[in-house]
């Protein structure tokens, strides 16, 4: 639509005779995209992008579509002949127009949360089966083309496995994470994901990435390797670190939104080899050799060209330092090819994202380099996306915040910086957290209905205030805010945050039992609300060698149902933030593992072996 009709004369004309024209960066302003997107979807039973919204003035809607042609063509009317149509009907029929506004904004202010209805018993059982009957067995993922990530359906089954012991669970989440990272969607030569597959097979992508994206599936790999130890989920971690580190990061040090498909015009065109290009960079035999593991061939797999990947077969381990070498020397290559644009803005919520996934990185990997990286990123957000009375904002870019930061953005944030704190033990981190959940509270929270609402109390007025709990390509703003407000509660000892977590759940159980997974995220918050859970604190000074021992004890394990806390015995800052910690001391001098449950704590241990028993 851009390019036939918005960069058009004859379109433009009409247009700016008798409309006022507002293009929306739905990333920037998710608000108005999901209003006016839910709008569309009543209106005429679906939605997409483009989104093509008509309103009166004062913002209510009465006429939307996704795509529309410059001239009418197959039954779909243009905009050459909609534009006029739309102006006589405005001028001779204004209160038709008004009234349909009216009605529709009536009804997009209605809230359907059947507050105070609990999630079914069996629920988590549900949704496992669901997620079974929709599982492709031969290439992963849950559905068939377009085939999305959605990695929020792999940690509710890593979780399910974890708490149920269900082998199935975890073979779903393998096949698809290998499937994922063999196939093209994968960039095999600078790492990193694309945004989605065209294919069941995850071979030809929409070449977009976007940092969320990276963000979630990264923590998926971390996690699936904490569960089974196999080195690909670490390798394919780290690979997509490296990409966001090199190509994703302001110098700052905040985290850049994405970058396009397309470069040169084409889409694709930056990612893709002939045999001959890659026999030019590498020789004859290197060349030949890589692209047989690549499956580069002269027919193509897209547009006459090849995406490398590894659908045939992975490496054998013992290749895989020749494959490095090869790959290193083909992306030095690559680096001189005309980059895709890059999306520069800077959003709270994916930065969020990316802060989380490198701090968890930072522990399970034993790698210093993530989590200086989260904490720059995250005094990057705080400096720069933090008024002076400690409101967050939304967006950043070219030295400008924009925007009083949505429900997502704090979540996302909290987020990032419990897991930095549990990473990093900075209790600066931990405290920031508690502060922004009950800015949270404050801007957001229903206390009539329960839930979070989209935008703030402070922000602009529009025509609907709606709440979202279904988890699309990001978990939603009440699921991630749901799983903080039990991680929060239990770090700082605050019952009272897992009531809020309770009460969110009874909000949204009508949608969620309808629809189980379409809130996997959520539901993956309900389970670690159904547990009594563990509380871990570590009494001693993260440089000494006995504590860094119970610390890796701890990161070397998939516990799902537990949070961390490092009390450094010569330092009480962390006895206002947590009190329950207060009286935890060394051992005869040794680091010591406290482990609570409920609203009790076993004897501390100082030794390894104890503390693995324990857990």
């Amino acid at each position: 639509m851009e390019r036939e009709s918005f960069e058009d004369n004859e379109v433009a004309d009409l247009l700016n005779r008798d409309f006022v024209a507002i293009k929306v960066d739905r990333e920037e302003r998710p608000d108005i995209d999901h209003i006016y997107m839910q709008a569309c979807q009543v209106l005429t039973g679906q939605g997409g992008w483009p989104l093509t919204v008509f309103m009166t003035p004062d913002k209510r809607p009465f006429f939307a579509a996704t795509y529309i042609p410059k001239k009418s063509r197959h039954r779909m009317l243009g905009l050459t002949e909609l534009l006029p149509r739309m102006a006589e009907l405005w001028k001779n029929e204004r209160h038709r127009i008004e009234d349909s506004g009216q009605r529709l904004s009536e009804l997009l202010n209605r809230n359907d949360e059947a507050s105070g209805q609990d999630l079914k018993e069996g629920i988590f059982k549900t949704a496992r089966q669901h997620l079974e009957r929709a599982f492709d067995q031969d290439w992963g993922g849950f559905s068939t083309a377009p085939k999305f990530p959605s990695p929020h359906n792999l940690y509710f089954l890593l979780r399910y496995y974890y708490y149920f012991g269900d082998d199935g669970a975890l073979q779903m989440v393998e096949k698809t994470l290998e499937a994922m990272y063999r196939g093209g969607i994968y960039d095999h030569i600078g790492g990193g994901f694309a945004r989605y597959s065209t294919d069941r097979c995850w071979l030809v992508p929409h070449f977009e990435k976007m940092l969320y994206d990276n963000a979630l599936l990264s923590l998926a790999y971390l996690e699936a390797y904490q569960i089974t130890g196999k080195e690909i989920y670490a390798r394919v971690a780290r690979e997509v670190f490296n990409y966001v580190l090199r190509d994703m990061t302001s110098p700052e040090g905040s985290f850049y939104s994405a970058q396009d498909a397309d470069s040169e015009g084409a889409e694709g065109k930056f990612y893709v080899w002939t045999p001959a290009e890659v026999k030019a960079v590498l020789g004859e035999d290197n060349g030949t050799y890589f692209c047989r593991c690549y499956g580069i061939d002269e027919a193509g797999n897209f547009e006459g060209k090849n995406i490398p990947n590894l659908i045939g077969a992975l490496p054998d381990p013992e290749e895989w330092s020749r494959i490095d070498n090869l790959r290193e020397k083909m992306f030095r290559s690559r680096e001189q090819r005309i980059h895709p644009h890059r999306d520069d803005k800077i959003l709270s919520s994916w930065n969020g994202l990316m802060i989380a996934s490198l701090a968890v990185g930072a522990r399970i990997l034993d790698e210093p380099r993530y989590l200086q990286a989260a904490a720059r990123a995250a005094d990057f957000i705080l400096d720069k996306l933090r008024r002076d009375d400690g409101r967050l904002l939304a967006r950043y870019r070219d030295g400008e915040a924009l925007y009083p930061a949505y429900a997502l953005d704090y979540a996302a944030m909290i987020r990032g910086l419990l897991e930095l704190y549990q990473a990093g033990f900075d209790a600066k981190y931990l405290k920031t957290a508690q502060e922004l959940n009950k800015d949270l509270f404050k801007h957001f929270w229903d206390d009539d209905g329960g839930g979070l609402f989209l935008y703030g109390s402070d922000a602009e007025r529009l025509v609907a205030r709606p709440k979202e709990a279904y988890d699309g390509p990001i978990p939603s703003d009440n699921s991630l805010a749901a799983l903080n407000f039990l991680r929060l509660g239990r770090l700082i000892g605050d019952n009272l945050l897992e009531v809020k977590t309770e009460e969110a759940l009874r909000t949204f159980a009508g949608a969620i039992n309808q629809y189980p997974t379409g809130y996997t995220f959520f539901l993956t918050a309900a389970l670690y609300c159904k547990q009594t859970g563990k509380e871990i604190v570590i009494v001693g000074k993260i440089e000494k060698e006995d504590t860094r021992d119970l610390l890796d004890i701890i990161n070397h394990r998939f516990l799902p149902d537990s949070v961390v806390l490092l009390k450094n015995p010569a330092d009480q800052e962390l006895d206002e933030i947590a009190p329950f910690v207060r009286n935890m001391t060394l051992i005869n001098g040794k680091a010591a593992a406290y482990l609570c449950e409920g609203s009790s704590c076993r004897q501390p241990v100082t030794d390894g072996q104890e503390l693995i028993r324990m857990l």
